[in-house]
């Protein structure tokens, strides 16, 4: 048997060289050391620490030691761009307002102003201060604030931004407007507020419509007769009306309230006593409810007080 020549034998296969392994340079420290003359580069300084808010109750705000100066810089100091300095100033406002309005009431105005600025502050501690600071203002200056910002408008954009920060979600802030709100319902004249309330009750937002519809239930509750017909009992009538269809459970509980109060000045208007359902009584409450509103809401309406 032959055999098979060598030179027809397949090489042996080739060992593929290897790569030699690649050496990246030593990257240089992102903050080269101190130590080191040439370094032009230095660490950054340490953040300073978020200042803390003390939030001081208005049982526990003296009166300032120098009044007459404080009125000359307060504004300037409530324009500032230190939020903390907005702060206190905020806090000294409530001073004015609390032991000398007759300081604060020329620039009230204008305070008022500063004071709606600083509730749209996305900080919630600033935010949190002026809506107390508008809490101690209704207190003080409840009895002329509607008449006193006729004009400007003042009064109309802190009472729009108190039902705003009333129905947001941040709770400390929320709970805080809501006790402004009740303040303000407490201090103020019920009939010139709820000329004020009137238009928030069509805002497109639920919640801001919920608690105008609150305040306005509480300022009905505190009318008397005479009042509520120098309103108009038929436009408190037609305000619960529409009320008691919103999507928001608070907005038609207030309409509720607005119909037994108004139902009560009703009755005292014809002479009756509140706790006497005669027939009579509730005939004419229905004729009442029938005339001024459309069918399916005087029934809704009527159906409310026979409960």
């Amino acid at each position: 048997m032959a055999l098979r020549s060598l030179d027809n034998a397949l090489p042996a296969s080739l060992e593929r060289p290897r790569k030699a392994p690649k050496i990246s340079p030593a990257k240089p420290p992102l903050y080269p050391s101190i130590n080191n003359e040439n370094s032009s580069l230095t660490p950054p300084p340490p953040k300073p620490a978020d200042q803390s808010i003390e939030y001081i109750s208005s049982e526990n705000l003296a009166a300032l030691s120098d009044p007459q100066n404080k009125i000359k810089s307060v504004l300037e100091e409530l324009e500032s761009k230190d939020w903390i300095r907005v702060c206190e100033a905020l806090n000294d406002v409530r001073r004015l307002a609390l032991h000398h309005q007759s300081l604060l009431h020329p620039i009230l105005e204008n305070v008022m102003l500063v004071i709606v600025k600083s509730m749209k502050s996305p900080r919630s501690a600033l935010c949190k201060t002026s809506i107390m600071a508008s809490t101690d203002i209704f207190q003080s200056f409840g009895y002329l604030l509607p008449s006193i910002s006729e004009d400007a408008c003042a009064f109309d954009h802190l009472l729009l931004q108190l039902l705003m920060k009333a129905s947001q979600d941040k709770k400390f802030v929320c709970e805080e407007a809501e006790k402004a709100l009740e303040a303000m319902a407490s201090f103020i004249s019920s009939l010139p507020l709820i000329k004020k309330l009137q238009p928030c009750v069509n805002h497109a937002n639920l919640r801001v419509r919920a608690k105008a519809a609150v305040s306005i239930s509480k300022c009905v509750s505190k009318m008397d007769i005479e009042t509520m017909k120098e309103f108009g009992l038929v436009v408190l009538l037609q305000i619960a009306a529409e009320l008691l269809n919103d999507k928001l459970p608070e907005a038609r509980e207030a309409a509720r309230s607005i119909i037994n109060s108004v139902h009560n000045g009703f009755s005292k208007n014809n002479e009756l006593k509140v706790d006497d359902e005669s027939s009579a009584t509730t005939e004419s409450w229905q004729d009442f409810c029938s005339s001024n509103l459309p069918p399916i809401s005087a029934q809704s309406v009527a159906k409310i007080v026979l409960q």
